[in-house]
């Protein structure tokens, strides 16, 4: 024990005495460490200066002291950021006299009016660091100050002042505070530039967030690249708020419902507000913003929580109440996911997660949200039946594709560590590379015995169905998970399914679906190409899915026979081929199961004689291929899908048009 506490070795032995302790005062620790404060000192933490100095122009006017902000972007780095509110106190501080209030507070840390509720109610500022730290990261800082009826003013460098605060020349119809500074390039070095487009995002964003403020910009117009469309001026004013910042958004995107969820509520006790308006476009393609006090929190936190769980316990109980079934396995990622979403909380003192408050950590914003949501997306429901239903319909379907994918995963993760395991039915080809062969899916276990003697064992594999397969299109996410065909031949293609498709793990290079010549092998065929459509599309769109073409008829006459496809090919070949001369015997196959395996090779399977029709999306090549897709996609849900009017419909508008029913 004693060798652990021997003295290090001379040569490394230093002097370390009280005169190695600093004490920063001042702002000398923002320059120093410069990351605590504004999270680094790279361009977009001196982005996150200019976010300092407007959200304190964005408290005044929250709180009804300010009704204009004007944000500008000069040449040189130069942001000038003024309000119309009340101003800064110029007068004496009481406890650092003879100092300014305007001084302590550009010059002290933790200095400001928002530490209680008595100026401002909520407020985006709390630790009372903001302005100071711009202050101690500018090279260069001006502020005047209209108040009274009186002009003040001030300059700064690097956090000391430069000049003594002016005594204040006589103003009229003048009120506010106007900031305007320099970042250092010492800090964050020469070649960061303010982005034009950055900082009239974060104008706009801030306009939408309190609809009583209008925010003025501007900028040097050669600050703005070529190419980018932010304008050099523009005033910013949105009446009804977050209504208005998702309809600019969404712009002429298609949503499931004609109007967005939007609302406002004010939380109990004068403990605050909050504000949301939520779309769900139909291509998925969302996003969800969240702020506190015009603050935004990126990462989240308690109020995106109170919204999560408000959303999924009022649609819950809607399902209950409606008695429709699987809405217990949606999550809050299954509604908000896809979804367009915007959350604006205001609240008092909250807390935050580092200075840079990109994460909300007030505990109490959760059931504050969470009641106010639940309670008006309970009669936003209710009120509009058609629309909840279509919401309902969309967040099951996500919720079965999240299932569908884990347990991907979950097989993934178990043939990793395990020999592929392969369907006990299928009769597998030798070569092991995936050129040159294919795998038939054939109807029942007569005609997989068939189709395996007629085989080249080499190129072609076989793989028995029972009847017919699944239709996927009505199916619910637990039925494909339990049907056994569909499973098998999952399994069998080796490349698995929607978003874990890869065309490049498949086990053979066609895949040839063989069904008997009659109404019933149509109808199992149709169900499988709305399998590989709907679970597969990958297969489709890379040629890879095939239909075999047995005969129905064999036509025989002395030594000599042909195969006939239908009944209009058996008429063709009896005048064309017999001439219609002499007697022709014709047999009619009943199957594949009754083809002797011979003739099923010699017609089906022998690619050297064989006819496939390779199965595509028509009019693809010609067509916009976004449209041909929406096309055969509503082809497939009107006549596959859950509704059964749909099919009815079809029905009645194309019966005129069938010459011969094969019933």
């Amino acid at each position: 024990m004693a060798d652990l506490f021997q003295s290090a070795p001379k040569k490394a032995q230093r002097n370390y005495s009280a005169k190695d302790i600093e004490v920063l005062e001042g702002l000398e620790p923002v320059r120093r460490r410069p990351g605590m404060y504004i999270g680094g000192s790279d361009e977009k933490a001196m982005h996150h200066l200019v976010a300092e100095v407007l959200d304190n122009a964005m408290d005044e006017a929250v709180a009804g002291h300010a009704s204009r902000i004007e944000l500008q972007l000069q040449k040189d780095n130069v942001v000038v950021i003024s309000d119309n509110g009340r101003g800064i106190p110029v007068d004496p501080h009481p406890k650092y006299k003879p100092k300014s209030a305007l001084e302590v507070i550009l010059t002290t840390l933790h200095s400001g009016a928002k530490f209680s509720q008595k100026a401002y109610a909520t407020s985006g500022g709390l630790h009372g660091v903001g302005v100071s730290v711009v202050n101690a990261l500018s090279d260069d800082l001006v502020i005047e100050v209209a108040r009274d009826q009186k002009l003040f003013t001030q300059t700064y460098a690097k956090g000391k002042p430069k000049t003594k605060l002016s005594k204040g020349k006589p103003v009229k119809n003048r009120r506010g505070t106007t900031i305007q500074f320099h970042p250092d390039p010492q800090i964050f070095g020469k070649e960061a530039q303010f982005r034009p487009a950055q900082l009239y995002r974060m104008a706009r964003s801030k306009a939408y967030l309190y609809r009583g403020v209008e925010i003025r910009w501007s900028c040097d117009k050669s600050l703005i690249e070529k190419g980018d469309a932010t304008p050099e001026k523009d005033s910013l004013h949105f009446p009804n708020g977050l209504s208005d910042f998702l309809e600019a958004t969404l712009q002429k995107r298609k949503t499931l419902t004609p109007d967005p969820f939007v609302g406002e509520a004010t939380f109990p006790d004068e403990q605050g507000r909050v504000e949301w308006a939520i779309s769900w476009p139909a291509d998925e393609n969302g996003f969800l913003n969240s702020y506190c006090n015009t603050v935004p929190t990126p990462e989240g936190g308690s109020h995106e929580s109170g919204l999560r769980s408000g959303l999924l316990k009022s649609l819950k109980a809607y399902g209950d109440l409606t008695g429709t079934k699987k809405t217990g396995q949606v999550n809050a990622d299954d509604i908000l996911g896809g979804g367009c979403a915007m959350l604006s909380l205001f609240i008092r003192d909250p807390q935050f997660q580092g200075q840079t408050k990109e994460k909300l950590a007030t505990t109490a914003a959760t059931r504050l949200v969470e009641t106010s949501i639940k309670d008006h997306f309970d009669h936003w429901l209710s009120g509009h039946p058609e629309r909840a239903k279509m919401l309902l319909e969309r967040f099951i379907e996500r919720a079965e594709e999240r299932q569908r994918r884990r347990q991907e995963k979950e097989q993934s993760r178990k043939t990793a560590t395990r020999k592929l395991r392969l369907p006990g039915k299928l009769s597998d080809c030798s070569r092991s590379r995936a050129e040159g062969t294919e795998i038939f899916l054939v109807e029942g276990d007569s005609a997989g015995g068939s189709a395996k003697q007629a085989r080249s064992r080499e190129t072609q594999a076989v793989l028995p169905l029972r009847g017919k397969i699944l239709n996927v299109a009505s199916a619910s996410a637990d039925k494909l998970k339990a049907n056994q065909e569909i499973a098998d031949i999952t399994q069998a293609l080796g490349c698995g399914t929607r978003g874990n498709f890869d065309v490049d793990k498949l086990r053979y290079e066609r895949i040839v679906i063989m069904t008997d010549a009659d109404v019933d092998g149509a109808h199992i065929a149709s169900l499988l190409i709305t399998f590989f459509y709907r679970e597969m599309p990958g297969l489709i769109e890379s040629g890879r899915l095939y239909l075999a073409q047995p005969p129905l008829y064999r036509l025989t006459q002395g030594s000599e026979s042909v195969y006939a496809m239908d009944d209009a090919d058996k008429d063709r070949l009896t005048k064309s081929h017999f001439k219609g001369r002499g007697k022709i015997d014709v047999s009619r196959f009943k199957g594949l199961g009754e083809m002797p395996a011979r003739q099923l090779k010699e017609t089906t399977m022998d690619p050297a004689k064989r006819t496939l029709l390779r199965v595509t999306i028509a009019g693809k090549k010609d067509k916009s291929p976004a449209a041909e897709d929406k096309k055969a996609a509503d082809m497939i849900e009107r006549l596959m899908g859950r509704k059964p009017e749909a099919r009815f419909a079809f029905i009645q508008e194309n019966a005129r048009f069938v010459a011969d029913l094969d019933v």
